[in-house]
């Protein structure tokens, strides 16, 4: 539309320096909450909810789970359990989108062999908020959909 500036055009360097100092801080937060989540799910499954927002929504390929005490019953009912990521992607997410909470989009794709099935592919996305305690910040989930890859044979 005339006169409105696109949201996503940086007008200055100063702009272009902020948000790739912005994006590179997703970046790291994201690396590691991806190697804090997956040895937890690995290997202390029952700490894994402390990960979550009270409220957060976990998709497990079509089947929705929310709330702290169902997301424990989901994972306590898991086999146990070996992740391999391969590829990290995040991007931030911008603030108008998420009513200026902080927010980091993190996709993860790699191989997963739970106890007693054969390895398997899959796809797992994440929205990180940042929450402020009284002494640092702490990345919670918001939203987790996680697919299996696998095609048909």
């Amino acid at each position: 539309m005339k006169g409105e500036a696109n949201i996503w055009e940086l007008s200055s360097e100063s702009s272009k320096t902020d948000f790739k100092t912005y994006v590179d801080q997703a970046c790291r937060a994201a690396e590691e909450f991806v190697n804090i989540y997956y040895e937890t799910m690995d290997k202390r499954r029952r700490a894994l909810t402390r990960l979550y927002l009270d409220k957060a929504t976990l998709i497990w390929n079509g089947n929705a789970v929310s709330g702290q005490e169902a997301l424990n019953e989901f994972f306590e009912m898991l086999p146990s359990s070996e992740f391999q990521v391969n590829v990290l992607d995040c991007q931030p997410v911008h603030e108008q989108a998420t009513q200026s909470q902080t927010t980091v989009l993190v996709v993860t794709c790699g191989t997963v062999k739970f106890d007693g099935n054969k390895q398997r592919y899959f796809n797992q996305n994440f929205l990180l908020t940042a929450q402020a305690t009284s002494n640092s910040t702490v990345w919670k989930i918001a939203s987790d959909c996680f697919r299996f890859q696998d095609w048909a044979n």
